[in-house]
């Protein structure tokens, strides 16, 4: 019979299945690719904001630039993309969420209110700062019509014995604030200041969420050796697990402890993957260096593929 697969929802989430020239047809895909927080345009955050209507913060669109994961979409397409290519009888499933995380973060389980960002908690799953009751409905409907995709495509690549990838991509540096809440956007220009900015910590240019907090390995047995060996051939700085790790608030830790060793999660730094960081401002990943880091990634998974 032919592979059910979940159906893109507008505004919600894209589906695309990518298929080999010799791939079978009605075989589950090899990989998923699944990028919770891939809405990265400008627009995806304007079609949601006119659909809220309480209260929020003044320039939040601020928020949204500083912590949306540019290029995390691009490098995991092309991850697929350079799979199929050396590898035409895969297949793969692309899962993109469209909905910013600046007010409701697919990557979490939903009812996660945060903490102290200097203390080793994540951003919520819905910001402080959305009190409307009604936009706090309407978030959890759109977050779980993504989640309900999400498990679904999961369970038709990963239960079938295939792997994920999870693409993510971070700030340059880890910025001195606690909290995201009502002051966001005021602290964002605070930290971003010229005279500040580049006192924060640099973080690594690839860190591998691969780990758990009592670091537990969940990634696919012997890939996170291979890809820190990998990616430092290719001329980055890689670490795994350095500035997050697997926390129980996400849904990549979900996805990795239900599948496990099915599932590779990652953040790549954004300014290697744009032409120069402006925190402020709407960046475009750049198709060279998104492919920089997709070769690495497509010849590693190609390799722990099902036979």
């Amino acid at each position: 019979m032919p592979v059910a697969l979940p159906a893109s929802i507008e505004d919600v989430v894209d589906v695309e299945l990518l298929r080999g020239p010799h791939a079978v047809p009605d075989a589950p895909p090899d990989l998923l690719v699944e990028v919770p927080h891939g809405a990265d345009q400008r627009s995806h955050y304007d079609r949601l904001r006119e659909r809220l209507r309480g209260e929020l913060p003044d320039d939040l669109h601020v928020f949204f630039h500083v912590n949306t994961d540019v290029g995390a979409w691009a490098y995991g397409r092309a991850t697929a993309e350079a799979l199929l290519a050396a590898a035409p009888e895969r297949s793969v499933l692309l899962v993109r969420s469209l909905i910013p995380r600046t007010f409701v973060d697919c990557n979490r389980i939903a009812e996660y209110s945060g903490g102290r960002l200097d203390q080793g908690a994540l951003t919520p799953g819905i910001p402080s700062y959305v009190q409307d009751q009604g936009d706090r409905e309407l978030l959890l409907e759109l977050h779980g019509r993504y989640v309900d995709v999400a498990r679904r495509a999961y369970a038709l690549c990963c239960g079938a014995g295939g792997l994920a990838l999870v693409p993510h991509s971070y700030g340059p540096r880890s910025l001195g604030i606690e909290a995201v809440d009502a002051k966001i956007v005021d602290n964002l220009r605070w930290a971003c200041a010229p005279d500040r900015h580049d006192s924060w910590p640099l973080r690594c240019e690839i860190d591998l969420l691969t780990r758990d907090g009592d670091r537990r390995e969940l990634a696919p047995a012997g890939l996170e050796a291979e890809l820190l060996a990998a990616f430092a051939g290719a001329g980055f700085e890689v670490e795994a697990n350095d500035t997050y790790f697997l926390h129980p608030s996400t849904l990549g830790y979900q996805w990795s402890t239900e599948y496990p060793e099915r599932v590779l999660s990652l953040e790549v730094r954004r300014d290697l993957l744009v032409e120069a960081w402006l925190p402020f401002e709407p960046m475009q990943p750049v198709a060279a260096k998104c492919d920089r880091v997709a070769r690495v990634l497509a010849a590693a998974l190609g390799r722990h593929l099902r036979g």
